[in-house]
């Protein structure tokens, strides 16, 4: 993929990932809850992170 192309992909879409159970991480708002301070990429989030509603790991969720 052409660098150019890169940077179109990764600026695509508002960075928002949605667990199985409807949860949906934003990284606008971040996660209070845990201690994720808004403005915190979904990628950014520590690995041990889990969904608040239903403790599913990051790798359940799907980018919006």
């Amino acid at each position: 993929m052409a660098e150019t192309d890169k940077r179109d992909a990764v600026s695509l879409g508002d960075g928002r990932y949605k667990c199985p159970c409807g949860y949906i991480y934003d990284p606008a708002k971040g996660d209070p809850k845990h201690d994720i301070p808004a403005g915190t990429k979904f990628e950014d989030l520590p690995d041990d992170w889990r969904c608040p509603r239903c403790k599913k790991t990051k790798d359940k969720f799907k980018a919006l």
